[in-house]
């Protein structure tokens, strides 16, 4: 089966489609994540060598299906980066989500300067968050461990479960996956 989605970095041009599926998304993410339609300008002007951000686009209607920052990233001998996702309706549930997923991790594996060149990629989620437990183990991040007030998001300390996979765990892209070629 061809692939339903494909990746690549934000642009200035994707802000009316971001804050549309921002907007219309509120309610599924408000639980997990602040709600922010108009923060495109300011995720693209933090973007460098600490954090990249990656947008999924349906193939068909060329819909924004969700975004995956790769946050935290250290280099050197670490070479680690923290995922954290955003999936919008009407696509969440689809497994869209999943397979755009697939394609940020391919790609934050492979060596640069056509990937991220990373060794090793962390989830971070909250325990409540069914959904994205599940991605992440649907993906085959192994379970390390429960952090305690993690994460300061809406107005509380938030604990989460810690996953990670490395890039000797990591299968190739299933046959017919492909990686756009705009530069990461």
């Amino acid at each position: 089966m061809p692939p339903r989605v494909y990746i690549r970095p934000p642009q200035a041009t994707d802000a009316r489609l971001y804050s549309e599926a921002v907007v219309r998304s509120a309610d599924h993410l408000r639980p997990w994540n602040p709600v922010e339609p108009d923060g495109l300008p300011d995720l693209l002007r933090r973007q460098g060598p600490t954090l990249r951000t990656f947008m999924i686009f349906d193939r068909e209607d060329d819909g924004l299906v969700g975004r995956v920052n790769v946050a935290n990233i250290v280099r050197a001998r670490f070479r680690n980066g923290a995922l954290g996702y955003d999936s919008y309706l009407p696509y969440a549930g689809t497994g869209r989500m999943t397979e755009g997923l697939r394609l940020v991790v391919t790609r934050c594996f492979a060596p640069v300067p056509e990937g991220l060149g990373l060794h090793r990629l962390e989830i971070n989620v909250q325990p409540e968050n069914s959904r994205s437990l599940a991605l992440a183990k649907r993906l085959g991040f192994r379970h390390e461990g429960f952090s305690p007030r993690m994460l300061y998001l809406n107005d509380a300390w938030r604990d989460h479960e810690r996953f990670a996979l490395t890039a000797e765990e990591w299968p190739p892209a299933p046959s017919g996956t492909s990686v756009t070629s705009d530069a990461v």
